[in-house]
Formats: structure tokens, C-alpha cells, sequence
């Protein structure tokens, strides 16, 4: 039996109604199609089937008092929360998606406080074979299909954490840090290059990695010499994302 005293009470009345506010711009913006968003179909086609198969899970973070540093710690407990979730087979556990909210993050601080959390802790999830992908209302990410529309705009600070998948080759050989591009290129390919697979997205991550590495040592003697700035190939191409991609996929 679950006993609840008068201001635990009032705490879930306001949790309730953050998540509340999450799970209807989830099924009304995320689920649905948008007239800016430059395909057809959802904003995210992936939303859908999560909510069919009621694989969207999500918690409230009270943040009010924490610093970055805590709230670091919490996503990192939440990556080991998603890794043990059911179901655990990714394939199986595709559409699965943990949702962190965060309702007492002021928009001025969502900078430092989910922005930069997140961009620190990118790799702990990536060499996890995860992506952690963050949301709020002012976050200027565009969108894939059309550079205009904002497709990370949630009404409330937000990260989510959910399975890498293959075509998030894009955000992960984007990293401007080279040495995190490689980190991220090898830890993409130990996860989909496997039993002689291959596809344009392997084949432009296999040179992505070759180029970047071959970049490493120069960055950094350039790095070290004032008045001299690197320059690099451009010319890998990658494909175009398909209309499956979704904005959970994204990360920076």
C-alpha cells in the first residue's frame, strides 16, 4: 500500500501534469504530419508504433536545485536504466524510448543545463550504441528536410535516450572534435558492420573514419601553431536521410 503525505501529493499533481503536457505534444506533434516539415508523413514516423506498442517511457527530473553536474550523473543513471529496460534486444527494442523531463528548467538556462549535459555525455552513449537527443523550446537544430522548420521544439526541457540506429551516420561523423568523430565512427561501426553487411551508410563510414584519422595528427600539430588554420576534405558524401528518420534520431 502506497501512502502519500500532503506535499507528496501536490508533487505528483505537478509531475502529472509535465508529463501530461509531454505525452500530448508526443501523439499531436511528434505523431502527426506537419505542413513545414518537408515529406510526408509524422514529424517522427518512428512515434507512431512507439505509442501502439506503448514503448515511450518518460519520468520527471526536478532540476531546481541541482547542477549540471548532478543532473549529468542522472542521465548516466538513466542509460544504465534504458540498457536493463525490456526489451532489451535492439532489434525487438527499436521504438523503445526513455523521455527525461525537465519542468523546472528555466528556457535561459537550457544552455547549460540540457544542451551541455547533453553534448558531454554524447559519448558515454554512443559507445553504448545509444543516442541521447535533446529538446526545448528554443533549440535552433533544423530540420532535415527543410532548414526553416524546428523539429527539436519541445514545450518543455527534455532529453531522450533511445538505440542508435543506422542513419544517424550524419550526426555522428559531423562531430567538429576529430578525435571525438573517430570515437564515434568506431563505436557506429562495431555496432552495424557485422557479418559482411554492407550499405552506403558503412561504405561512407568506413571512409569517414579513414579520413578523419589520417586528419587527427594534423589538427593537432596545427593546433599547436599559432596563426595557421586547418583545412579539410569536404567530399565525403552521405545519403540523404529517408522519410523514416525521426526527430528522436537526432543529436548533436
Amino acid at each position: 500500500m502506497q501512502l502519500y503525505t500532503s506535499i507528496e501529493i501536490e508533487q505528483l499533481q505537478q509531475d502529472i501534469s509535465a508529463l501530461t503536457e509531454i505525452n500530448a505534444w508526443v501523439k499531436t506533434f511528434l505523431g502527426r504530419p506537419h505542413r513545414d516539415l518537408g515529406r510526408s508523413g509524422p514529424v517522427c514516423p518512428f512515434v507512431p508504433q512507439a505509442l501502439k506498442s506503448d514503448s515511450i517511457r518518460s519520468t520527471v527530473i526536478r532540476a531546481k536545485n541541482l547542477e549540471p553536474q548532478q543532473i549529468e550523473e542522472i542521465v548516466l543513471n538513466y542509460r544504465d536504466t534504458f540498457l536493463e529496460l525490456e526489451p532489451r534486444d535492439r532489434e525487438v527494442g527499436i521504438n523503445k524510448v526513455i523521455l527525461l523531463v525537465f519542468p523546472d528548467i528555466p528556457l535561459d538556462d537550457t544552455d547549460k543545463m540540457i544542451d551541455a549535459v547533453q553534448q558531454k555525455l554524447k559519448p558515454f552513449f554512443v559507445e553504448s550504441g545509444l543516442m541521447l537527443g535533446e529538446f526545448h523550446n528554443r533549440t535552433e537544430s533544423p530540420g532535415l528536410h527543410n532548414p526553416n522548420f524546428r523539429p527539436l521544439r519541445s514545450p518543455i526541457p527534455l532529453l531522450a535516450i533511445r538505440y542508435m540506429v543506422e542513419v544517424d551516420l550524419p550526426f555522428l561523423q559531423g562531430a567538429e572534435d576529430l578525435g571525438l568523430r573517430v570515437r564515434y565512427l568506431e563505436a557506429y561501426l562495431r555496432l552495424f558492420d557485422k557479418g559482411g553487411k554492407d550499405s552506403v551508410y558503412l561504405t561512407n563510414a568506413r571512409r569517414a573514419l579513414a579520413l578523419a584519422k589520417t586528419q587527427l595528427p594534423q589538427e593537432n600539430i596545427l593546433a599547436s601553431t599559432p596563426d595557421i588554420s586547418p583545412t579539410y576534405a569536404t567530399d565525403i558524401s552521405l545519403p540523404v536521410r529517408p522519410a523514416g528518420s525521426c526527430p528522436f534520431a537526432h543529436s548533436r
